[in-house]
């Protein structure tokens, strides 16, 4: 095998202007898989981040009241009606009993009670709508981080505190410490002091959510000792559908994966992800049609080095075994190159636009697994686009190579 390497290195040292080459086409493909992979990666990793910030995994909440039929009138001919019950806040059914069962499901982190209706929020002469959210502080955080979010003050809803969002301050003009009225359409109504403003990096949310413990919700919306929904969050996100199914099947509830609330993300996320491979497989493709070129070319230009190694006595599997390390060299020492390239592009990419706090607005994804991954790939394709160069250079004929080249 040392015969072959050396050979092998020669050839490459003697077309030096096509070693470059070469070199240079295959580092420039893996620096586009490279840069283009960790760039739609992050954006992926990104948004599914801002979506599922203020989201748990899976939405645990009562069936729908089933519909019911209306008699047709007996003195004329018509058909039965159907008509659709109309949904109000209810609370699960035991919920005690389906919140340890939804703990014990294979892949759930943690899950959490809360009671959600709608209200209004009054200050002064302003009035906005909300949507309250009455919660068990630490089963809560667990599922949807609320207390890193703060933007001031801090996550407590003990008694009359409340938790508001961002935007919703800034539209109310109030600071922690100030009192903020909390009404329904059923004519309840409280005083609440605002413990903390928080921004969950979502306008609607930040617009909309008043946070207020458990009782005090149940309370506000008539819904003593209930909960209308159980929220959790697992250990995969992608696993979310499945999950939901088994609990289920374990509750009789209904349950509501986050890929089915946010359908058009996953949408898109999928396209993203076709475009992606679709534009590498592109440049994986011109990568190997380009070493298999120069390599064709270095065929015919060694012809009669060929035609003498075969003359005294060299294999043709020996010929071939040469070449093949030549694609191989091309595609490792281009895939090291590229990697180099396609990570600077990628960090120089994403120091080029950040938000106000300084946090990159296109944020790219590297790991050790996409680097080895790019090399493999690429020095698997120099070794295939050697393939052919090779098998012609094994089928010389000698006599002819040397009289004639």
């Amino acid at each position: 095998m040392a015969f072959e390497w050396f050979v092998a290195l020669r050839f490459l040292r003697e077309g030096r202007l096509q070693t470059v080459l070469v070199f240079a086409g295959v580092a420039v493909g893996v620096g586009v898989i490279v840069f283009l992979g960790a760039l739609i990666d992050g954006l992926q990793v990104s948004l599914i981040e801002q979506t599922l910030g203020s989201q748990a995994h899976v939405v645990i909440e009562p069936p729908e009241e089933k519909v019911r039929q209306l008699a047709p009138p007996t003195t004329s001919a018509v058909s039965a009606a159907i008509e659709k019950a109309p949904q109000r806040l209810r609370s699960i059914p035991q919920w005690q009993q389906t919140l340890a069962l939804v703990d014990q499901v294979p892949g759930v982190i943690a899950a959490a009670q809360n009671v959600s209706g709608s209200a209004f929020v009054r200050r002064g002469t302003a009035r906005l709508p909300a949507l309250l959210r009455g919660v068990v502080p630490e089963r809560f955080d667990r599922v949807i981080p609320l207390s890193a979010k703060m933007k001031a003050g801090r996550f407590d809803v003990a008694g009359t505190n409340v938790c508001i969002g961002i935007e919703m301050a800034q539209d109310l003009g109030v600071v922690v410490g100030d009192k903020i009225r909390l009404a329904t359409d059923d004519g309840r109504d409280e005083v609440f002091s605002i413990a903390g403003v928080f921004d969950m990096g979502n306008k609607e949310v930040n617009s909309r959510w008043v946070v207020l413990s458990l009782r005090a919700a149940q309370s506000m919306l008539d819904l003593p000792g209930g909960v209308s929904r159980i929220e959790v969050k697992v250990d995969d996100i992608f696993a979310a559908p499945a999950i939901a199914d088994q609990i289920a099947d374990r509750t009789g509830m209904q349950a509501d994966p986050w890929t089915r609330i946010n359908a058009q993300l996953l949408v898109g996320l999928s396209s993203q992800s076709s475009s992606s491979w679709m534009i590498q497989f592109f440049v994986v493709l011109a990568v190997a049609l380009g070493i298999a070129s120069v390599l064709v070319v270095a065929v015919v230009q060694k012809s009669r080095e060929i035609g003498i190694l075969r003359a005294v006595g060299t294999s043709t599997g020996r010929i071939m075994r040469i070449f093949l390390m030549q694609g191989a060299l091309a595609g490792l020492v281009g895939s090291l190159l590229g990697c180099l390239m396609g990570a600077g592009l990628s960090l120089f990419f994403q120091t080029m636009a950040t938000d106000v706090e300084g946090r990159p607005i296109f944020p790219v994804d590297l790991n050790a697994t996409r680097f080895v991954l790019a090399s493999v790939i690429a020095t698997v394709v120099g070794l295939a686009a050697a393939v052919a160069p090779a098998r012609r250079a094994a089928q010389l004929d000698p006599a002819q190579v040397i009289r004639y080249g």
